[in-house]
């Protein structure tokens, strides 16, 4: 895995649920998807969370918020 910043990792993951707004993932699928360390994981989907791009389904998938924060 290259080294990559929070900022980056953080801008990358919000282009993909941009393109495709139906996009439900479980943390572990975040974490093959992108080859996350569980550490970095958690802390970017923390972050996404925190900033209401992000929001964790009943089902502990993460989706995109229906808000106007994207």
């Amino acid at each position: 895995m290259t080294s990559r910043s929070m900022q980056d990792w953080i801008r990358l993951i919000k282009a993909e649920y941009l393109d495709m707004p139906g996009l439900h993932l479980t943390k572990p699928q975040v974490q093959r998807l992108w080859t996350l360390d569980p550490q970095m994981c958690e802390a970017l989907l923390d972050v996404l969370v925190a900033d209401e791009f992000l929001r964790k389904t009943h089902r502990d998938a993460y989706a995109l918020c229906a808000g106007p924060r994207r």
